[in-house]
């Protein structure tokens, strides 16, 4: 059993609304030294793999196929742990 963690981003050219607004309640609250804000998301999953390699391949055909928006998003996948 493998752990694994896909993190995914909106691609830099992509307008982040929710980054934005989070930007400027931040500022509001005093965080005026933070730059800029993007928002993504965290997904985990639980693979029965034969091998780190095969969880790999599992997990990155999951986000190309329903995860990820490949077009506005991008993603990075790693092993977090394994049984």
């Amino acid at each position: 059993m493998y752990k694994l963690r896909i993190s995914i981003t909106l691609k830099p050219s992509i307008l982040d609304p929710r980054g934005k607004a989070s930007h400027g309640a931040l500022s509001n609250l005093g965080f005026d030294k933070i730059q800029a804000v993007r928002i993504g998301k965290i997904i985990d999953l639980d693979i029965d793999a034969t091998d780190e390699n095969h969880a790999l391949e599992m997990a990155s055909q999951a986000a190309r196929q329903l995860l990820a928006n490949e077009v506005m998003e991008d993603f990075l996948i790693e092993i977090t742990g394994s049984n």
